[in-house]
């Protein structure tokens, strides 16, 4: 649709059974891996059917669509399954090679605290790596560093899926705003340029900069968040306090990162808060750490002793700390394959080098999937942060002098791990796509989608207090699909409409968006699977979510606030 009130008009749509209907798919996810704690190797697959005989029945999508739907979940799920097993493929290497132990000495030599720890891997290096890639790399890299140095697997999973929340709306070179959004309102151009506004250089420009103000406010208190959330799940006393106990150093930790990256925002646009304001965060707070700055006083606080831990903490891949601890090896060189990753991302992220062009166009695309209306999919395997994992490992092997057995192990290894992860995650983006692509371009009953169906009834019940429940529903995209990318696309107009209606300023309101959109990062079911694949975590995907939904709720109360705030008091005559 070209006219953003006609598709308000047909989402909100005062049929609350459908809406209802259209809620099914996503609360039994909730019901399965939350409530009865099913892995997802066994919710998925009875998800996915769940929502297919919706789509049939209910919306009436052919066979035909829904199969082609699923297809291209399925060459999703390649993609997702490229990059884990690079990134476990990295994670196996340098643990042969014996540089784990070295980094892990390096870590003890700024604090041996496990929190300060998290927030400079999780926090700050995670940062940097979702701005240069986005996707869930941070996840790929961060979970299983953390967990090679000797944190519990779901502790890894769970910091490191917490910061899939304030540099997701500016990951991947600003992918989010600049493609997701761009993409999505282009229909309303002429009335951008009618306001007097260029649609990129002012437009883009002020959503990018209405999601870095809420994600600056709520996002400097993530890494105490996080902490503390480690203390209280993961620490011997179970408490909450104890992350307390280094909230000094988490608030600079916060501001370090959130401070650069909302000048950033306002300053250069939405290509570069995360990737640069992350590497300015990384490098303010790694020099305070080694001069003792705000470091916390008394005992470091650590995990209990490894015997101890809960069975569901651990993982099927286990760090092994000893592996060639005798090795000799300088932290630089230890770290040398992580570095060459960042390097790598960055270069071949952005548009200004001819390299992303190149790496790019080695394509394996389906068009018109089985002759439907749906859109072309494809599969970029140069481009994918997996073959920089596994370029990567392969240059290990000569950087760290391996013997050909420890590359060969790092592999084979690597492939024995994809198994559980890879059926839990075909049905997780099967499910998906049938969700999303459920519109009216695919269904014979000439309904909105289901996600556009849910939120229109939302819109209709909160009226003016929209702007609060604004975030909610970028959340609830990114959810179902994934991305923060995906969540702009599919709602930016029909936010846009939402706004228009209740008079609001729509630059507010889809600030709100794309902040919501990354804040369900924290929750979406094929990060979870993703991330936890990565450290060999299989079968506890609603463990993590019962942990990830506290900080996400946190991150949309604040959101919420700010966004009521900015519509009705702060910004009443921005367009």
């Amino acid at each position: 649709m070209t006219n953003p009130m006609l598709l308000l008009a047909a989402a909100t749509e005062l049929n609350h059974g459908m809406a209802l209907l259209a809620l099914v798919p996503v609360l039994s996810i909730l019901v399965f891996l939350v409530i009865l704690r099913w892995p997802a190797t066994r919710a998925m697959p009875i998800g996915y059917v769940i929502t297919a005989l919706i789509a049939y029945f209910v919306w009436k999508v052919p066979e035909t669509e829904i199969a082609a739907a699923s297809i291209k979940g399925v060459m999703i799920c390649v993609n997702l399954m490229w990059i884990i097993f690079g990134a476990i493929v990295l994670l196996f290497t340098v643990r042969e090679s014996g540089a784990i132990h070295t980094i892990r000495q390096g870590f003890l030599d700024i604090s041996p605290d496990r929190r300060v720890q998290a927030i400079i891997i999780a926090w700050l290096f995670g940062a940097f790596i979702e701005g240069a890639a986005g996707f869930g790399t941070p996840a790929a890299i961060a979970a299983p560093l953390l967990l090679a140095i000797g944190f519990p697997a779901m502790a890894a999973c769970m910091v490191a899926l917490i910061i899939q929340s304030t540099p997701v709306t500016f990951g991947a070179c600003g992918t989010p705003i600049i493609i997701g959004m761009g993409l999505s309102l282009d229909p309303i151009k002429d009335t951008v340029a009618a306001a007097g506004l260029d649609y990129h250089a002012d437009f883009i420009y002020q959503i990018g900069v209405f999601a870095a103000l809420p994600h600056a406010i709520a996002g400097t208190f993530i890494p105490l968040v996080m902490v503390c959330m480690m203390t209280r799940f993961f620490g011997g006393a179970r408490s909450a306090r104890e992350g307390l106990g280094v909230w000094p150093f988490a608030l600079f930790a916060g501001l370090a990162f959130t401070v650069p990256y909302l000048l950033l925002a306002i300053l250069l646009g939405p290509e570069f808060p995360s990737l640069i304001g992350a590497l300015v965060g990384l490098a303010i707070v790694v020099t305070g750490a080694r001069k003792g700055l705000f470091l916390p006083k008394g005992t470091p606080w650590d995990f209990p002793p490894r015997e101890t831990w809960d069975k569901n903490w651990v993982g099927t891949i286990t760090p092994d700390d000893d592996v060639h601890v005798g090795r000799s090896m300088s932290l630089f060189r230890a770290w040398l394959p992580y570095l060459l990753v960042a390097i790598m991302l960055v270069v071949s992220r952005l548009s200004q080098l001819p390299i992303k062009d190149a790496l790019q166009r080695l394509n394996i695309v389906w068009t018109d999937i089985l002759g439907t209306a749906l859109d072309s999919e494809k599969i970029q395997p140069l481009y994918l942060p997996g073959t920089m994992f596994m370029i990567v490992s392969l240059l290990t092997y000569f950087l760290h002098g391996m013997s050909r057995d420890q590359l060969r192990h790092a592999w084979t290894d690597a492939v024995h791990k994809l198994a559980a992860p890879a059926l839990a995650l075909v049905f997780a983006v099967a499910l998906v796509r049938v969700f999303i692509d459920s519109g009216a371009e695919m269904n014979t009953a000439g309904v909105a989608s289901m996600p556009l169906t849910l939120a229109g009834s939302v819109a209709h019940l909160a009226g003016k207090s929209w702007p609060f429940f604004a975030p909610a529903i970028g959340a609830m995209g990114a959810f179902v699909a994934g991305s923060n990318t995906v969540s702009d696309f599919m709602f930016g107009m029909f936010q846009y409409g939402v706004a228009d209606e209740i008079g609001v300023p729509r630059v507010v309101i889809l600030g709100a968006q794309a902040f919501g959109g990354a804040a369900g990062n924290m929750v979406t079911v094929h990060n979870v699977v993703f991330a936890g694949a990565t450290v060999g975590l299989v079968g506890q995907e609603g463990n993590l979510i019962r942990k990830t939904i506290i900080p996400m709720l946190y991150y949309l109360l604040v959101g919420g606030l700010v966004s009521l705030l900015f519509a009705y008091v702060l910004f009443t005559d921005e367009f």
